[in-house]
């Protein structure tokens, strides 16, 4: 595994770039995002996703999210809908995780049911720096083995250099806090599958479903 320190406020450019490299070649990267450390790899490979699913030992069956480093990313990856648009005016960058219905192009294995994926923009420079260097998109599963807490903290993730990480961009502790919430706009009326940072009472708010106080 190859260890890079990284400004998470002015990432360099080369670092971005050679950790895209190793992306672009199947390789796994571990990176800071607003929240907590995400695991990177390309979306489209599935020899890639399937070294993810490996690493993670995470079941066949549990969807992978995706980090973007725009909107314009974000909707050439899915079926955009005017409330996603609502939702990224109001919260993007940030922790917002929206599950929307997947354009073809992406690994069939890695989205969940219906073919849906859940995807951001974070307000991160380190992740979107490397989503464009990438492409556009990158995975944004947590830097951890499944079942165990995901980490704001670099440390925990050098353990990962075992079972196939192969770069760590260590930005340092990460801000850490409760993870993005997730909210699917796939089924009319959203449903919020994972409570997070943006409160469920804001987001309704945000697409005048709920009357602000």
């Amino acid at each position: 595994m190859k260890h890079v320190r990284v400004d998470p406020a002015h990432p360099d450019p080369e670092v971005i770039l050679e950790a895209a490299r190793a992306i672009a070649a199947d390789g796994i990267v571990a990176y800071p995002t607003d929240t907590l450390y995400g695991l990177a790899v390309n979306p489209r490979s599935p020899s890639a996703i399937e070294r993810l699913f490996a690493l993670k030992d995470r079941p066949s069956e549990r969807a992978i999210p995706l980090i973007a480093d725009r909107r314009a990313s974000a909707r050439a990856a899915v079926e955009w809908t005017p409330e996603a648009d609502r939702l990224a005016d109001c919260c993007w960058p940030g922790p917002l995780t929206l599950v929307l219905r997947a354009k073809p192009g992406l690994v069939p294995a890695m989205l969940g049911a219906d073919a849906t994926v859940a995807v951001r923009v974070p307000d991160s420079e380190v992740a979107c720096a490397l989503a464009a260097a990438s492409g556009g998109l990158i995975t944004a599963t947590s830097a951890n083995p499944s079942g165990r807490p995901a980490t704001a903290d670099p440390a925990h993730i050098v353990p990962l250099a075992t079972r196939g990480l192969d770069v760590l961009l260590d930005g340092g502790m990460s801000p850490g806090g409760p993870p993005s919430t997730i909210v699917d706009l796939t089924a009319g009326a959203p449903r919020l599958v994972r409570a997070g940072e943006v409160g469920w009472e804001r987001v309704l708010e945000f697409l005048g479903l709920r009357p602000p106080p």
